[in-house]
């Protein structure tokens, strides 16, 4: 989940912004990316439901598991609404354009979500280990905190990206000759 929703789907919203590409091209990894970020997020949480199924742990007890779900599934229909506005064909200008912002306000939403989620995952799996005799300032309790920082920070870097201006498009270049 942390590769497929944090990584990749972080990916994919610097890739539509930064990409020195054809808008057509930018929209087509934007939105590959942020497919495989789905399939990834939707693995993730089969796996987990199999983990506690296996280990007699029950399901969606935490805020973690249940915003977990809702933003899988938002972040499919978030995908499904931007494939059927912005990349398939038949859409108005006018239906896109008025679209847009709350396409990219969303999505923003969505991967903050995501973002702190995956941060109340870490603390869930720290209080797990804590609980089961792992020391506070081992080295699992350090790994998992630093990867909970390093997690946010992308994050944040992420979202920085999306708010700073895009490079000015040229027509003429980085067309394929």
């Amino acid at each position: 989940m942390l590769i497929g929703l944090i990584i990749i789907g972080g990916e994919a919203i610097m890739s539509y912004k930064s990409l020195p590409l054809k808008k057509e091209v930018k929209k087509t990894v934007h939105l590959v990316l942020h497919a495989v970020a789905v399939i990834l997020g939707s693995v993730g949480i089969a796996a987990a439901f199999k983990n506690h199924n296996e280990s007699n742990i029950p399901n969606l007890y935490s805020l973690h598991s249940w915003l977990g779900i809702s933003i899988i599934s938002l972040y499919g229909i978030q995908w499904i609404y931007g494939f059927t506005v912005f990349f398939s064909r038949g859409r108005s200008t006018a239906i896109r354009s008025k679209s847009l912002p709350w396409h990219v306000l969303f999505g923003i939403l969505l991967y903050i979500l995501a973002v702190g989620n995956a941060a109340l995952g870490f603390l869930e799996k720290l209080t797990f280990l804590q609980s089961s005799g792992i020391a506070r300032r081992g080295p699992e309790a350090l790994l998992v905190n630093f990867t909970a920082v390093i997690t946010i920070l992308y994050g944040v870097f992420v979202i920085l990206s999306v708010l700073s201006r895009a490079p000015v498009e040229d027509d003429d270049s980085y067309s394929a000759k």
